[in-house]
């Protein structure tokens, strides 16, 4: 009663007005000599529309947009060509690698509504009219998979923007998967190396043998002065026709690239000398190229010697002295090898790639200069 008092004194004029400024107060002003209950009443429909007022003025949130990052979208990836016309059975991403949301599928008839579609580059210069003729839908994706080295990657100026996407070995890609890598151990630095007892020296598995490659001329020269057991199609068979049943039983292998390019580094390091238990000695990229993917101690770069008589040399050093020989396998106390599985693992990485990537419009312009490098 002491406020509707005060209120009594106040001079007024006899309208009533309602004023609402931008900070949202209201101002009222009543005649002095109306009723208490009038009073209260006004008060109480200010206090109403200020409320109401200060809704309608708040910001209105946005809708919940699906990010990227939150969800799982899923996708429809569409193998143009399996390569080589590899027949194996497609993946369950989800099952096989951890990636849910992946449909992968060779049928030609989902092309119209496929996110993204892989195309393997030397399946494509034998066929690529039949791609290439066809409406391409705004959104998809076309991905260039090529896991061959340059030396043995024909027509690449011919295809500058074509492709969104690239996938290869080349640590530039879009899709980079290599053809191994080392994976930590989970007893990382606890683990105990057993070293099976080696009675033989050096191997080499070939099947690709031609003349004028630098790897064959090195051997011509190495080869007097130390020997190596060659296997592969012309030369010793394989023991169970396995690589690495037969290259578990040496000390060294020759890891020897067909070509020397930025970091093609095939299956002949990680698989045929690392998986065997055999200690690499490689040509192919730099020293430094290697040490990218491996410790400086797990492998022997040819071009750590000044000719093949210093490497053989050193070869023969370490296999009189166990302790130095061991020093090449100390990298297996923390770290175990993954050998990339072709072609299932290729697609659910392009699958994933794809998922997180939906959104973003992109070319691969000058895609042979930067293969090349």
């Amino acid at each position: 009663m002491e406020l509707l008092s005060e209120w009594k004194k106040k001079k007024c004029p006899k309208s009533t007005k309602y004023r609402f400024s931008h900070q949202k107060y209201c101002l009222i002003v009543v005649e002095a000599h109306h009723s208490s209950v009038l009073v209260f009443a006004l008060a109480l429909l200010c206090l109403t529309i200020l409320l109401v007022l200060s809704l309608l003025t708040l910001p209105t949130p946005e809708q919940d947009r699906p990010t990227l990052g939150s969800e799982t979208r899923s996708v429809t990836l569409l193998i143009w060509w399996l390569p080589f016309g590899n027949g194996r059975s497609l993946p369950d991403c989800k099952v096989s690698y951890g990636v849910p949301g992946c449909n992968v599928t060779t049928d030609r008839r989902v092309y119209a509504h496929a996110d993204a579609v892989i195309i393997h580059h030397r399946d494509f210069l034998m066929h690529w009219e039949e791609l290439l003729e066809k409406p391409r839908p705004p959104l998809q994706k076309w991905i260039w998979m090529n896991f061959e080295s340059p030396s043995h990657s024909g027509s690449l100026h011919q295809i500058d923007g074509i492709f969104n996407l690239t996938m290869s070995y080349h640590a530039g890609s879009d899709i980079f998967l290599p053809y191994g890598y080392l994976e930590p151990h989970h007893s990382y630095g606890n683990r105990q190396i057993r070293m099976k007892r080696k009675r033989r020296l050096v191997a080499w598995v070939i099947s690709n043998w031609r003349e004028e490659q630098e790897r064959v001329q090195f051997y011509y020269r190495f080869r007097r002065y130390l020997h190596v057991d060659i296997y592969g199609r012309g030369f010793l068979p394989l023991v169970n026709n396995s690589v690495v049943k037969t290259v578990s039983g040496y000390k060294f292998y020759l890891a020897f690239e067909n070509s020397c390019h930025t970091d093609y580094i095939t299956e002949k390091l990680w698989c045929n000398a690392l998986v065997s238990g055999a200690v690499p000695v490689v040509l192919g990229p730099s020293r430094e190229n290697y040490e990218r993917f491996l410790p400086a101690d797990a492998f022997i770069h040819v071009e750590d010697f000044k000719n093949p008589r210093s490497l053989a040399s050193y070869l023969k050093r370490l296999d009189r002295n166990p302790a130095l020989y061991r020093h090449y396998h100390a990298w297996r106390r923390n770290y175990n090898v993954h050998v990339t599985s072709f072609w299932a693992e290729h697609f659910c990485a392009a699958c994933q790639v794809v998922q997180d990537n939906l959104l973003v419009h992109k070319t691969a312009r000058d895609l042979a200069s930067w293969f090349l490098s």
